[in-house]
């Protein structure tokens, strides 16, 4: 089987999705490399968020196409965000690209690379929203103590200046024990440190009829015994419940962190960006997890 190697670019939610696509990849019997000189197809997978990171994706793919000069590559394949917004601009535009795969078809990902395969176009049918679960293959990507675990994809949330719900589609989450069980296994496989990830986790559970979804599924993940940390990424302060704070408070193992998303303090700028909240609301929260590391993204 031929080798491939794999680039992946922009967030964790992308990388998940890159482990996804090897452990498919590897599953059906290629071999994987991470040297692009040896590989017969090359596999990038992109991020279309802002323009810097479309233009490092668009480095990348034309980086990797010299090597069908140079190495032995025969096949290009690039995936994820940027195939959502500009698919038919990707494959008029840089003709070395064999196929793409978005977002919602990472089971295509073996037909994609396969000689097969064909290059692909705008459907008049969009594919189901996709969301992995804990039976479906993955090679982990991050150092082996530790790993992201994708507990929900795509939003719903307005935001004027983000594309993400165009990309990825509305919220959905995985099932409770769905997410459960992945931690487990992981565990179980060597991994100590698991960080939850979705564009919204601290929505997790509210499309399933799970209320505080998020701290239930913390309390769960803090009693698994192999695990020695759990955090959790991109905490709306809108959502911030005090059953979420108490729930980080009482368990030794969930680390006593947030990632929130400020964007910022005004509130005409921030109903203008469909964020809601205000800076007195953020001070408020801060007041309240006095012990908590914030990592605030302006």
């Amino acid at each position: 089987m031929p080798k491939v190697g794999v680039v992946s670019l922009g967030c964790p939610k992308n990388l998940v999705d890159s482990e996804v696509m090897m452990g498919l990849l590897a599953q059906s019997g290629f071999e994987l490399t991470p040297d692009p000189r040896q590989a017969q197809i090359l596999l990038v997978n992109t991020c279309g968020f802002i323009e810097p990171a479309q233009q490092e994706s668009i480095d990348t793919i034309l980086e990797l196409a010299e090597y069908k000069k140079s190495g032995e590559a025969k096949r290009l394949v690039v995936a994820g965000c940027m195939v959502e917004r500009f698919r038919e601009q990707l494959l008029s535009e840089i003709p070395e690209i064999d196929a793409v795969v978005g977002v919602n078809e990472l089971e295509r990902i073996v037909q994609a690379c396969s000689e097969n395969g064909t290059r692909g176009t705008s459907s008049t049918t969009a594919p189901e929203p996709y969301l992995y679960h804990e039976f479906t293959p993955r090679v982990l990507a991050t150092p082996r103590h530790t790993a992201y675990v994708k507990i929900a994809e795509g939003c719903d949330h307005p935001c004027t200046f983000c594309v993400i719900p165009k990309m990825r589609g509305g919220f959905r989450s995985r099932r409770y024990a769905s997410v459960v069980r992945e931690a487990e296994n992981l565990a179980r496989r060597g991994v100590r440190e698991i960080t939850l990830i979705g564009q919204d986790t601290t929505s997790y559970g509210e499309d399933l009829g799970l209320k505080s979804g998020l701290a239930m599924l913390l309390g769960e993940l803090a009693d698994i015994p192999d695990l020695a940390w759990v955090r959790f990424l991109y905490c709306y302060p809108n959502r911030l419940t005090d059953v979420l704070l108490e729930t980080i408070a009482r368990h030794e193992r969930l680390t006593n962190y947030l990632d929130i998303p400020l964007q910022h303090a005004s509130r005409d700028v921030l109903k203008r960006m469909r964020r809601g909240s205000n800076g007195e609301h953020f001070l408020k929260l801060i007041e309240k997890a006095p012990d908590i590391t914030l990592e605030a993204v302006a």
